[in-house]
C-alpha cells in the first residue's frame, strides 16, 4: 500500500497541471541568496503528516505565557487581546490602532505598543523580534454583514500573527512592513535576507542557499506606487477556460481555509455568490505575458488544492483571488521582503 506521503504526492499532481516554461523576456533574473546564513525553522503547532488542512498556528509569547495563535499571511502586524500582555498599560503607545479582517468582517481597535515578542514553534524553537508594534485589542467591532463576528469591550480569545505584505489597501491601513514580526528578527542584520518560506509543516524565517533550494518559479514585484511595501502578487483567472482571462491580483492567505474571490461579469458567467460545483478555476501568476500558470482545480473536486468553499463577488472594476491556504499542498510559498519576489516550489 502506498504511504501517506505517497498517497498525497499523487493526489497533488492530479490537481496541478505542468507548469509552462517563462522566457527569459518575461523573467527577470532570480535572486542570489549566497552569502546569507541567517535562517530558522518554526513548525506549526498544529503541523501533522500528510497535507495541511487547518489554517496554521504558531506560539506567541509575551514573557513566560505562550499563546497559540493563527499565522495568517493575509494581514500583517501581531494583533492580540491587551489583556494578553504584560503590564500593557506601561508600555510604550504609538497611538491608536484599527484593523479589519474583511473575510470575516471583524474590526479590532485599541492601542499599538512596542513590545518584544517571541514566536515558537512545536519542537521548542523560538525566535525573538526586537521591540516593536504589536495591536493591543481593547474592543471588537462588526461590519453590518459581517461573517463571523461577536463585538465585545474587553474582548478575549484573539491573538494572529500578520505575515503578509501588500495588505494596506484592503481596509488594513496601518499594517505597514514594520509590523511584520517574520522582518523584525532581533541580531545581527548582515547575514540575514528577510523573508520566508511558508510550507505545509511550517515556517523558514530568513532566505538562505540551503532553504531555497530546488525549482523555485519567481516573480518580481513593482513597488507600491504610494506606500513602502511592494504590491500585490499580479494573477490572471479564468472560469472554465474562458478567455480572456480576468487580471488582478492574487493573496495566498494562511488565514482562511475558505476561497474569495472576485470576477467582472464576463468571466462569472452568470454565477453569483459562489462558484457552482463542476466549475474549473484556473490561475496564472505574474501577469498578461509576464509570468506562468500556478494551478486549476474543479469546484467540488477531489484536488488538495480546492478551498473547502468559495466566496464570489461579480464586479466590474476588480479582479482578485485569495487562494486560501489550501495552495501550500501544492507548492512552498516564498517571499522576499528585501528583493521583492514571490516565489513558488513545486512539492
Amino acid at each position: 500500500m502506498p504511504s501517506i506521503a505517497s498517497r498525497m504526492r499523487l493526489a497533488v499532481l492530479a490537481g496541478l497541471t505542468a507548469l509552462t516554461t517563462q522566457s527569459a523576456i518575461a523573467q527577470d533574473a532570480p535572486p542570489n541568496y549566497e552569502g546569507y546564513r541567517e535562517g530558522r525553522f518554526l513548525r506549526y503547532l498544529n503541523a501533522q503528516e500528510g497535507p495541511i488542512a487547518a489554517v496554521p498556528r504558531i506560539g506567541l509569547a509575551f514573557g513566560e505565557r505562550t499563546l497559540n495563535a493563527v499565522l495568517d499571511s493575509g494581514s500583517t502586524g501581531i494583533v492580540v487581546a491587551a489583556r494578553y500582555i504584560p503590564d500593557f498599560n506601561s508600555l510604550q503607545s504609538i497611538g491608536e490602532g484599527r484593523l479589519t479582517y474583511s473575510s470575516s468582517g471583524r474590526v479590532m481597535i485599541g492601542q499599538w505598543v512596542i513590545t518584544r515578542v517571541a514566536l515558537v514553534g512545536r519542537d521548542g524553537g523560538r525566535i525573538e523580534t526586537e521591540p516593536m508594534p504589536v495591536l493591543a485589542v481593547t474592543r471588537v467591532e462588526c461590519w453590518e454583514n459581517a461573517r463571523h463576528c461577536t463585538p465585545h469591550d474587553d474582548p478575549s480569545g484573539i491573538a494572529m500573527v500578520g505575515v503578509g505584505f501588500a495588505r494596506e489597501g484592503d481596509h488594513q491601513s496601518q499594517s505597514t512592513p514594520d509590523k511584520n514580526p517574520l522582518l523584525r528578527i532581533a541580531g545581527r542584520t548582515d547575514e540575514r535576507r528577510r523573508g520566508y518560506i511558508l510550507s505545509p509543516e511550517g515556517v523558514h524565517i530568513g532566505l538562505t542557499p540551503a532553504n531555497t533550494l530546488g525549482d523555485f518559479r519567481y516573480i518580481k514585484l513593482q513597488r507600491a506606487a504610494d506606500k513602502p511595501d511592494w504590491a500585490p502578487l499580479p494573477a490572471c483567472i479564468a472560469i472554465n477556460g474562458q478567455t480572456p482571462p480576468a487580471c488582478g491580483s492574487m493573496l495566498m492567505d494562511t488565514g482562511v481555509s475558505t476561497m474569495f474571490i472576485t470576477l467582472p461579469p464576463a468571466q462569472t458567467q452568470g454565477q453569483t455568490g459562489s462558484l457552482a460545483p463542476g466549475t474549473e478555476v484556473s490561475i496564472d501568476v505574474g501577469g498578461p505575458g509576464a509570468g506562468f500558470h500556478l494551478y486549476r482545480f474543479t469546484v467540488g473536486g477531489d484536488s488538495l488544492l480546492a478551498p473547502e468553499g468559495n466566496h464570489l463577488r461579480v464586479a466590474d472594476n476588480r479582479t482578485f483571488v485569495n487562494t486560501s491556504f489550501h495552495l501550500l499542498n501544492g507548492f512552498d510559498v516564498l517571499y522576499d521582503a528585501d528583493g521583492g519576489y514571490v516565489g513558488f516550489r513545486r512539492r
